[in-house]
């Protein structure tokens, strides 16, 4: 078990890691990511709602594309 637990701790620190450098990153604002055609938003008064269907559905393919490259 001692393997497993090392292994997910690298694993939480590197997505720390990762979590870090977006959030102090301009890398979604260079790809545009979350501001697609397709992404709805909707806002009335104080109250505002954003869902980004396009940009999960781009996501979604290149994860697979990614994915499918590796089995390979």
């Amino acid at each position: 078990m001692a393997p497993l637990g090392r292994l997910l701790i690298v694993i939480g620190i590197l997505l720390i890691v990762l979590g870090l450098i977006l959030t102090y990153s301009n890398f979604f604002t260079l790809l545009k990511l979350g501001r697609l055609p397709g992404d709805i938003s909707y806002r009335r008064g104080s109250f505002s709602f954003y869902f980004s269907l396009t940009t999960c559905v781009v996501l979604s393919i290149i994860l697979m594309l990614i994915i499918c490259l590796f089995k390979k």
